[in-house]
């Protein structure tokens, strides 16, 4: 019998995605177990549902620059991750970039889904560069993580209409929805 897929999961706000992937797991469509929900954030949503699954959890002080982080902080992700033995890592709305020797002693094993069809609008503010662009469709995408931001293999797209009344804020609720339905399919077809 396969041993469930083991997931560490690295959030910083309201943890829709996590929440999602929890969701996944207690209806039994993704055969898997949270071996740590790791945090830059003490106050987020994302630690306050993972404590009250009772999961492993841990937070990170990675400085007071907004996405970068300190060289220990780095250190730090690296040795929980290494401590919790995960198969795969998933960022989900985790506001840091996440370097070496995380990428490299992972490699090929971290996820991050992205708010729109990459390589198209990369970066923190793809809705509303999506939403600028004049087009009529954007989505999300479940890529690996390298050291080049969303750049990494795409392991599954899907699109999302941008409606002519659609604000930055009623654009990426609707790309979240999707996002919580692909993140968990991505994950139940783990490795790929």
């Amino acid at each position: 019998m396969n041993l469930p897929l083991r997931i560490a999961v690295l959030g910083s706000g309201t943890g829709s995605n996590f929440a999602a992937i929890l969701d996944a797991i207690h209806a039994r469509t993704l055969r898997a177990e949270i071996v740590l929900a790791l945090t830059d954030e003490p106050t987020s949503t994302f630690l306050t549902l993972a404590q009250n699954d009772h999961l492993p959890t841990a937070v990170i002080d990675c400085g007071p620059h907004p996405l970068r982080t300190t060289d220990a902080s780095q250190q730090a992700i690296h040795d929980h991750l290494l401590a919790a033995r995960p198969d795969v890592i998933v960022l989900a709305g985790f506001m840091r970039i996440l370097k070496d020797p995380t990428l490299t002693t992972f490699a090929d094993r971290i996820l991050n889904v992205h708010p729109s069809l990459l390589p198209q609008f990369k970066g923190r503010h793809a809705v509303r560069d999506a939403l600028a662009s004049g087009q009529t469709t954007t989505g999300c995408t479940v890529h690996l993580v390298i050291p080049e931001i969303d750049a990494g293999r795409v392991l599954a797209q899907a699109s999302v209409p941008i409606l002519p009344t659609d604000t930055e804020a009623t654009l990426h609720a609707r790309i979240k929805q999707t996002e919580h339905t692909l993140l968990p399919q991505v994950l139940s077809t783990w490795p790929h």
